[in-house]
């Protein structure tokens, strides 16, 4: 109709804007609040809409971001793994005299243990080929030791075929990210080494993981604090593969990524944020190394 004007009534000019928040949170991305349709009252229409634009938008994506950061936090977890029993398995094809499992019991042992943790085959493979290689140097364990931002003890582990490389660079490592190396056993009585076994399962059976792990060998178990839901039994090293098996036996899943023997402190350290944050990048340039194999701090 040219020439007229169109005329809101006040219902119209309600839904006018519901409508323009509506398009506004959509392309945002943003959640709101359903609230009650507009409807009839003596004043005329109630203008619920404009209560529903003025809720404080929820951001969707940050349970997918945590998602994605906990998948790229195990996905490192891994490849450090299996990058540590390529060298754990040409260790023991050195020592034990062969590639041969029947014949070489500690190679037999790292490959059950392989197996277990789901190490892919072509890598074990590619190992065991590579560990006949007699250009192939020996793998030595080191243990070096620093301490971080605010005092806090780290306790380094390496694998490495080249002493010096492996000093030098976990050195550089150390100093670079603000942190100070130590001497050897300043830091390292102040940890223990003991086994955790991470379980998926529901959080009712909280009970029957209990009394698997007590009747063999567990010390405690705790609620997993990974974002996963289950539990972390803590073992004795020499109670971890019995425990460990017997969780397995009872038909718990072991979750893989998380269940080694590992170092904890004795006593924690509390820092600041700044501190903290200092650390955390310091452990992160450090697990970046290819001879590093595990870091431990307090």
């Amino acid at each position: 109709l040219q020439g007229c004007r169109l005329l809101l009534t006040p219902a119209m000019f309600s839904c006018s804007v519901a409508a323009r928040a509506a398009s506004f949170t959509a392309r945002a991305g943003y959640a709101v609040a359903p609230v009650s349709k507009a409807r009839p009252c003596a004043r005329g229409w109630d203008r619920g809409f404009r209560r529903q634009i003025c809720t404080a938008p929820v951001c969707m994506g940050r349970k997918a971001a945590k998602v994605a950061a906990r998948k790229q936090k195990g996905e490192a977890i891994r490849t450090k793994l299996y990058g540590k029993f390529g060298k754990l398995i040409v260790t023991a094809v050195k020592e034990g005299g062969g590639a041969d499992p029947v014949a070489n019991t500690q190679l037999a042992r790292v490959l059950a243990d392989a197996r277990r943790l789901s190490v892919p085959v072509d890598l074990i493979e590619r190992n065991l080929k590579r560990a006949t290689d007699t250009s192939q140097a020996d793998y030595m364990e080191l243990t070096y030791e620093a301490y971080g931002a605010g005092g806090v003890g780290i306790v380094i582990e390496v694998l490495s075929d080249n002493v010096n490389r492996a000093a030098a660079d976990t050195k550089a490592a150390i100093n670079k990210s603000g942190g100070k190396v130590a001497e050897p056993g300043s830091v390292l009585f102040n940890f223990e080494r003991k086994g955790f076994i991470s379980l998926n399962c529901s959080s009712e059976k909280e009970d029957e993981v209990f009394e698997v792990a007590a009747e063999n060998g567990g010390d405690d178990i705790v609620p997993r604090d990974d974002g996963g839901e289950g539990f972390v039994v803590t073992t004795e090293v020499v109670s971890f593969m019995q425990c460990q098996k017997a969780l397995a036996d009872a038909g718990f899943e072991i979750n893989a990524d998380d269940t080694a023997l590992k170092m904890t402190p004795l006593a924690e350290v509390e820092v600041d944020e700044d501190a903290a944050a200092i650390n955390d990048a310091l452990v992160e340039k450090l697990l970046e190394l290819d001879d590093v194999d595990a870091v431990y701090t307090q």
